[in-house]
């Protein structure tokens, strides 16, 4: 199980915006999620969200998406590898 740090939130972050999604965290009554909207890249957040609630939604939408990892750095690869391994434990 994916602990919930801060430290992994922002490993999360890092490889949203290595792949192109720009991460919004704005306060509403609203469910997160992504969009693309004129080839724009945005996952919106509710800023409310405390740290484990923030990261359940990134990795569920982490899930829905089709990555190319090729650009990856080391660091990143390892934690998306590390991700993919938890997903497949379930």
């Amino acid at each position: 199980m994916l602990k919930y740090t801060t430290a992994n939130l922002k490993k999360l972050e890092n490889l949203f915006k290595e792949v192109g999604y720009k991460i919004i965290y704005e306060k509403g009554h609203f469910n997160s999620g992504y969009c693309i909207v004129n080839e724009r890249k945005t996952i919106v957040i509710n800023k409310f969200y405390k740290t484990d609630a923030r990261i359940n939604c990134l990795v569920y939408i982490l899930n829905e998406l089709e990555i190319d990892t090729e650009g990856f750095d080391e660091e990143t690869l390892t934690f998306y590898e590390l991700l993919l391994t938890k997903r497949g434990a379930k």
